[in-house]
């Protein structure tokens, strides 16, 4: 029997959210998370579907938002990031794949679960977003901007894995329509989430707001993403630098002015052997607010979109438990 939610009696919240889901980074999470081989029928590994629908089920029943976008990377490693720095993401390209559209090197038993969950996503209708030529990050950047200067959502919030996104950190009295932006770091685990705001990025980063965590995040580099950052600068002295000078353009300057006086002579040498890098890496940090994007529809389905097809993918792959959780915590959430 088809799987239909049933009617409710209430309507979501009297205060509309945006749940961003940095899907890659979930499903990554979750198929790695998983203890002990979680099959289908078939034999074949559905671990990391089960994980990635249970993490959503559990986001809408504790975040209670109103609107939901599985974001999704059309292209992980996208060419204007390689030109500005080659370096970037090199060493998670595939053996064998090269140049900016290379595949990312997947673990054999996820690649075929990701196209699961896109199915599975569909089924119920929850929007799955992505866009040529960019990453998951830009997505994501493009749809907050939006829900922030249209006023139309209460609060954005940023499920995601990737420090990357903290750059998206907002706070009402800078916005434009007073709506906060907050990202919910999975560092600990999709139970035990971390609220990331301005006053957790002064806390544990020294930076003001997210354009100055970005700023850092240049200075700094990122092994895992390929950016060497500014040799022998580390996060502390890079939040140091920016809190003195306020932003990255700033700081750049200040190394190439003789007569400033408050940067060391040896920071000042780091930051001006390095500037080639620091000319280019903002393009690679900063995630784009203006991707084009393909129409969809953001709002959290009150039953799923295609009920068959949905009874039929959780019976070929063994997703009855996680799908019925999803519907379940679909239907609290209309319930009110």
């Amino acid at each position: 029997m088809a799987r239909r939610l049933s009617a409710v009696g209430g309507t979501l919240g009297a205060m509309p959210a945006l749940l961003l889901l940095d899907a890659a980074s979930m499903y990554f999470r979750s198929f790695y998370g998983v203890k002990g081989e979680v099959n289908a029928p078939d034999g074949s590994p559905v671990g990391a579907v089960r994980g990635f629908l249970d993490a959503v089920a559990t986001l809408v029943g504790s975040r209670h938002p109103s609107h939901v976008v599985a974001c999704w990377d059309d292209d992980w490693r996208p060419a204007f990031r390689v030109e500005a720095i080659p370096s970037y993401k090199a060493h998670r390209v595939a053996p064998g794949a090269a140049g900016a559209g290379g595949a990312e090197e997947v673990p054999d038993a996820l690649v075929p679960q990701v196209g699961v969950i896109a199915e599975v996503l569909a089924a119920v209708g929850i929007a799955r977003v992505g866009a040529p030529g960019c990453e998951a990050d830009d997505v994501i950047g493009t749809l907050a901007t939006r829900a922030v200067a249209s006023g139309s959502v209460d609060a954005v919030e940023i499920v995601t894995g990737d420090r990357d996104l903290f750059q998206l950190v907002d706070e009402p009295a800078t916005s434009p329509s007073g709506t906060p932006v907050r990202v919910l770091y999975t560092g600990r685990g999709m139970r035990n989430l971390e609220t990331i705001d301005t006053a957790r990025l002064a806390e544990k980063y020294g930076v003001v707001d997210g354009d100055a965590y970005a700023a850092m995040a240049a200075l700094r580099g990122d092994p895992s993403d390929g950016l060497p950052g500014v040799a022998g600068v580390g996060e502390k002295t890079a939040a140091g630098l920016l809190g003195t000078y306020g932003s990255l353009d700033a700081v750049v300057a200040a190394a190439q002015d003789a007569s400033e006086r408050r940067m060391s002579p040896s920071v000042r040498g780091k930051i001006v052997a390095a500037l080639g890098y620091l000319a280019v890496a903002p393009t690679v940090v900063h995630v784009l607010r203006d991707a084009e994007l393909p129409a969809h529809d953001s709002a959290l389905p009150a039953q799923p979109q295609d009920p068959e097809t949905l009874d039929a993918l959780a019976e070929r792959w063994g997703l009855t438990s996680s799908v019925d959780r999803l519907l379940a915590a679909l239907a609290r959430a209309h319930a009110g």
